[in-house]
């Protein structure tokens, strides 16, 4: 292993793991934190190490391996008190001297809704949601420490992502799958793996500084993802149901979910790092899923 090659992932989650199995295949050394032991344990069952960082535990026991790392991965969303990983660890990362990239993991939210009309990185922020807008805190907070400590912060905007064992084909397999028609109403989307290949792109190219939306070709209505799937399970897909009648059964964090209306232009990480998605679309990212789990020989 290349001494260089190592990667701290504040927030182990399910993005995290998917860059840490890409790098790993390139001799990379991944470690990280979770919030529970469980995680912890099942990490570990994966090949990868983690510490525990909560609220009960607001401090990695050994801070002094960060000194070995110059990449640090942040996918821990902001609480409504801020972001913890700049609460406990700011002090300790912004003193490293050798921190080649950091990577800050937000979302698309932040740009609220804008009709259907497609957005870019120098697009307003107007998020509508309060998550949304702890988001935009939190871009601004680690923007801040690039200015301020030379941090080299890299921020990725990312919409719903989907991928190996989480898709409509876990809510089909539920019952909880549905087909909901709202006119003019697309969603972008991003197989987990192509943020992986985004985020590893970005390693090898750093910016500083730079913010990039990572998502795929074709917004698209959840109807339409949810009837492909159907094809592909060759079931008969449930009856429409319509948003006036849908909305007043839903909560309300699943109707904060339809409140914005956007389209994703994604063409700067494309001409900048040269990323190609392998899932362009929902199709292809459903097709793989299907072959992983439901086509097998």
């Amino acid at each position: 292993m290349h001494e260089d090659r190592k990667l701290f992932c504040f927030g182990f989650g399910y993005t995290a793991l998917s860059l840490a199995r890409l790098l790993s295949k390139e001799g990379w050394v991944v470690t990280g934190t979770s919030r529970s032991t469980d995680r912890i344990k099942k990490l570990a069952s994966y090949g990868f190490t983690a510490h525990l960082f909560n609220s009960d535990r607001p401090k990695v026991q050994s801070t002094n391996e960060f000194k070995t790392y110059k990449y640090f991965l942040i996918s821990i969303p902001p609480q409504m008190n801020g972001d913890a990983v700049i609460q406990s660890y700011m002090d300790i990362i912004s003193k490293l001297k050798k921190v080649v990239w950091v990577g800050y993991l937000s979302t698309t939210g932040v740009y609220g809704d804008s009709n259907g009309a497609m957005v870019d990185e120098k697009s307003p922020l107007n998020p509508t949601s309060n998550r949304s807008k702890r988001r935009v805190d939190a871009e601004k907070a680690w923007q801040a420490s690039y200015k301020t400590y030379g941090l080299p912060i890299h921020i990725f905007r990312l919409p719903g992502i989907y991928g190996s064992k989480r898709s409509v084909f876990n809510q089909i397999d539920a019952g909880r799958h549905k087909v909901l028609r709202k006119p003019g109403h697309k969603f972008s989307r991003i197989h987990v793996d192509d943020i992986a290949s985004a985020l590893s792109a970005s390693i090898k190219m750093p910016k500083p500084g730079a913010i990039y939306n990572v998502c795929d070709d074709e917004p698209a209505p959840p109807a339409n993802v949810t009837k492909f799937a159907c094809h592909l399970l060759q079931i008969i897909p449930p009856p429409e149901i319509n948003w006036e009648k849908a909305k007043l059964t839903m909560s309300p964090m699943a109707l904060s979910f339809w409140q914005d209306n956007r389209t994703i232009d994604n063409s700067l990480i494309k001409n900048e790092l040269g990323w190609a998605l392998k899932y362009p679309t929902y199709r292809e990212g459903l097709r793989a899923i299907f072959n992983e789990y439901y086509n097998k020989k």
